[in-house]
């Protein structure tokens, strides 16, 4: 079977598209990856055949923190603002459409599944989605709703589809890649209507970087560092976060291991407490750390919890709310928001993480958590039945 996946915005919201069609590819069918160019070279390295979809991530989240940081008003450039995201609407939806041409099922991440749903509408196919945290974390204000409306209008129209969206007669497949501890009540919630949203757990590829050996050696080394890590999130001020990171350990006796991401640390100074590399392969890494203090992605999250290991959320924008509020209520952590965190803060919330109890619970958790493998193969189990039942008799 032909399966088309769109994953637009940063690692963490491509690679769990990428997993799941990574193990769709290796059950043998035929897999294309839609995604922006500044992931493709990441998924290609996974050995999946890619599209450039869209515009650069990195641009876009530049473009966005320019103008929060003009202090211009949206109302103000309204009709500017509906005039770019309906050209990027435009731009997607012919890729897409081009590339689902003939597909079995589409397959969309959250972000993208309401530009894909009026695709797969376009050609009469099933589509499916890939939640990587409750769709609920994403309801759009006013304006932002005037915004997509408009982009979804003209998007509509150049597909040739009515302009009043009919009323669906089954809901589509909405995959929960999270493990459903993380959310509870929502799926006794689901359960009352009829929305197929199955949990499968975090859908990762796991796959190795350049330095794990490297990083692995320094740990060994030493006592076990605690983790630092920002994923794909910007920090504003490099220098000042890890002279506080760097000031906090030595407070506490602890060694560091910094992940930068995209952030320039290039030129930061390290010692033999402090480490700092790009990236690093979590499931190889975490395991070894005494505790994490993250942004609070949905990859970094569950990777701590599988990992066992007690985690301080320091959550910026976004979802990651969503992650950090799971991190207490599940117990094996707890959070505050990045930009209320101070040195004195830092110290006292790793002291307190690292506490035994924190750490009990973080196993506990561990022992609960979907197995990677186990998530990657119930995800590709339901989209195959999607595509199968889509099907024409």
């Amino acid at each position: 079977m032909k399966f088309v996946l769109a994953g637009y915005g940063s690692r963490g919201d491509v690679e769990p598209c990428a997993a799941v069609g990574r193990e769709l590819s290796s059950r043998g069918h035929d897999v294309l990856m839609a995604v922006p160019p500044d992931q493709r070279a990441f998924v290609e390295s996974a050995g999946l055949a890619t599209v450039t979809y869209g515009r650069d991530t990195r641009e876009q989240m530049n473009a966005a923190s320019d103008f929060v940081n003009s202090g211009e008003s949206a109302f103000a450039v309204f009709p500017q603002l509906v005039d770019r995201v309906t050209a990027v609407w435009a731009e997607k939806s012919a890729t897409l459409a081009s590339l689902a041409d003939g597909a079995d099922l589409l397959v969309a991440g959250l972000n993208e599944q309401r530009l894909a749903a009026n695709v797969a509408e376009h050609h009469g196919i099933p589509l499916a989605a890939l939640h990587f945290f409750p769709a609920q974390a994403l309801e759009l204000g006013v304006l932002q709703q005037q915004i997509t409306n408009a982009a979804e209008g003209a998007q509509r129209g150049a597909l040739g589809l009515p302009e009043e969206i009919a009323p669906p007669t089954q809901h589509p497949l909405e995959i929960q890649a999270y493990d459903e501890l993380c959310v509870p009540g929502l799926a006794a919630e689901w359960a009352k209507s009829d929305l197929r949203r199955p949990f499968v757990g975090s859908l990762t590829l796991a796959m190795p970087t350049g330095v794990d050996d490297e990083v692995l050696s320094w740990i060994a080394d030493g006592t076990s560092p605690v983790y630092f890590g920002f994923g794909s999130t910007p920090v504003t001020s490099p220098s000042e976060t890890v002279a506080v990171i760097s000031a906090a350990c030595t407070k506490l006796g602890e060694r560091a291991l910094i992940c930068s991401g995209p952030n320039d640390f290039t030129e930061l100074p390290q010692s033999a407490d402090i480490k700092i590399v790009d990236a690093v392969n979590h499931a190889a890494i975490f395991p070894a750390c005494r505790a994490l203090a993250h942004h609070g992605g949905a990859g970094t999250t569950a990777a701590g919890m599988r990992a066992g290991v007690p985690m301080l959320v320091l959550w910026i924008w976004l979802d990651q709310p969503v992650w950090a509020s799971a991190v207490d209520q599940v117990g094996v952590g707890f959070s505050r928001a990045f930009s209320e965190s101070t040195l004195d803060s830092l110290v006292a919330d790793l002291r307190s993480v690292l506490a035994e109890d924190y750490l009990t619970r973080a196993r506990e958790v561990a022992t609960q958590m979907t197995k990677p493998a186990e998530s990657l193969a119930r995800a590709a189990d339901l989209l195959e039945d999607a595509a199968r039942a889509g099907r024409p008799d």
